[in-house]
């Protein structure tokens, strides 16, 4: 072994540990970000389920997008965008909602996370017919 090569060792396991660390930062904020996604997920559908259902005025829920904004926070989420125009007809209707979600990474800092859903109501089935 010649005086050049003292060392080198040292160095290369170093870097392997630096690059098994910075995979490990990488996978933990792709699990958190993935956990997050399911959330967004479930906070839109849920939205979208109510304020379908809210779009029919004799159902008695309320305002759509008060319906949506609600059911989406009780999710952690906000709502960005609610298609869900009322109706009093007696067709199917269905409404599409978008929700965001904050989460922060470690390295990353906080990341909006988007999500959207469509639900639909079908007001002959809930009368009964």
């Amino acid at each position: 072994m010649n005086r050049a090569d003292h060392g080198s060792a040292s160095v290369v396991a170093a870097m392997l540990i630096a690059l098994v660390m910075a995979a490990l930062v990488g996978l933990g904020s792709l699990t958190v970000l993935y956990g997050v996604r399911a959330e967004a997920n479930n906070a839109a559908d849920a939205a979208a389920l109510a304020a379908a259902v809210a779009t029919y005025p004799p159902a008695g829920a309320g305002d759509p997008r008060a319906e949506a904004a609600r059911y989406a926070g009780a999710n952690g989420a906000v709502v960005v965008r609610c298609d869900c125009p009322i109706d009093s007809g007696l067709e199917v209707r269905s409404a599409t909602v978008i929700v965001e979600k904050e989460v922060t990474v470690p390295y990353f800092g906080t990341l909006k996370v988007r999500a959207g859903a469509t639900g639909e109501f079908d007001p002959i089935s809930w009368l009964g017919g």
